[in-house]
C-alpha cells in the first residue's frame, strides 16, 4: 500500500555526506563536536642568526628581538609598537637628540688629592768649632800655637741656591769675594782665598769639592782630608770643616 507524501510532518533528510550532513561541507567532522575555531599560530622564524646574543634567562625558543629602528608611533620599532622598550632608547641605543651622562666616579675609596712637590731646600750654619779647633791644634805644629779660637763669633744661616757655593775668604788685592766668606771678623787665618765648593748634585742634593786649599777639608770629624778635585756627597746634618776652626753644618729643609 503506497504511502503520500504528507504523512506525519516528517522532514526529509539529506544523506550523508550532503549539506549539513556528517562530513559534508559545513558540517562537523565524524567523531568531533564542533567548536570555536583554533586561534592562528604564532609566526616562527627558522635559522634566523640571533643579534646581540641569547637575552638574560631565555632559551633556544626564544623569540629573539632586533634591535629598534626608526618607525612611526605604532610600527616596528616605533614608541608603543612591537618590541619598544617600556622606556628610554632600550638596547643600549639612546634616545634620538638624547644626551649622555659622563661616567660618575669609580666606586671605592676616596681618592687623596695630589699634593704638588715643592723642591727641596738646603742651608749652610757656618760659625766656629771648639771640638774641631782643639783637634786641629793637635795635628798643627808649632806655627799653629800663636791662633786662638774666637771669644764669640755668632753662626751665620745661608740658603743653599744656584749650582754653587763658594767658600774662602775675600782677596783684598782684586776684591773678588766668595759667596761664604770667611774673612769676616773674627777671620779665620786656616781658610784659602779659594778653598773649596758646595755643588748641587743632580738629584738635589749637595757635594763638597776641595779646591786644593793649604789646608785642606775635612767632613765630619775625619782626620784625613779629602781628596781636591773629588765631590764628596753631603747628607742632612753633615759637618765640613775648613780653616783652623770653622765648621759648616749642611740642613735639608
Amino acid at each position: 500500500m503506497d504511502r503520500g507524501t504528507g504523512g506525519c510532518g516528517r522532514t526529509d533528510r539529506g544523506p550523508p555526506g550532503g549539506t549539513g550532513g556528517p562530513g559534508g561541507p559545513g558540517g562537523a567532522p565524524q567523531g568531533f563536536q564542533s567548536g570555536p575555531p583554533a586561534p592562528p599560530a604564532f609566526p616562527q622564524e627558522t635559522n634566523r642568526p640571533q643579534q646581540g646574543g641569547p637575552a638574560f634567562g631565555g632559551g633556544d625558543d626564544d623569540w629573539v628581538l632586533s634591535p629598534p629602528t626608526s618607525g612611526g608611533p605604532g610600527g616596528p620599532g616605533g614608541p608603543n609598537g612591537p618590541g619598544a622598550p617600556a622606556q628610554g632608547g632600550g638596547y643600549g641605543y639612546p634616545q634620538p637628540g638624547a644626551t649622555q651622562a659622563p661616567p660618575g666616579p669609580a666606586q671605592g675609596f676616596p681618592q687623596q688629592p695630589q699634593r704638588p712637590q715643592q723642591p727641596t731646600t738646603w742651608s749652610a750654619t757656618i760659625g766656629p768649632d771648639r771640638e774641631y779647633f782643639m783637634a786641629m791644634m793637635q795635628r798643627s805644629g808649632p806655627e799653629a800655637a800663636g791662633l786662638n779660637l774666637p771669644a764669640y763669633s755668632p753662626e751665620q744661616q745661608r740658603t743653599l741656591t744656584g749650582n754653587q757655593i763658594t767658600i774662602g775668604r775675600r782677596r783684598h788685592s782684586t776684591g773678588d769675594t766668595p759667596d761664604i766668606d770667611l774673612a769676616v771678623p773674627p777671620e779665620d787665618p786656616g781658610v784659602s782665598h779659594q778653598h773649596a765648593v758646595l755643588v748641587q748634585q743632580p738629584d738635589g742634593n749637595w757635594a763638597v769639592v776641595d779646591q786644593n786649599s793649604t789646608n785642606g777639608t775635612t767632613v765630619n770629624g775625619g782626620e784625613e782630608p779629602i781628596q781636591p778635585f773629588v765631590p764628596v756627597p753631603l747628607q742632612d746634618g753633615d759637618r765640613v770643616h775648613v780653616g783652623a776652626w770653622t765648621t759648616i753644618t749642611i740642613r735639608r729643609g
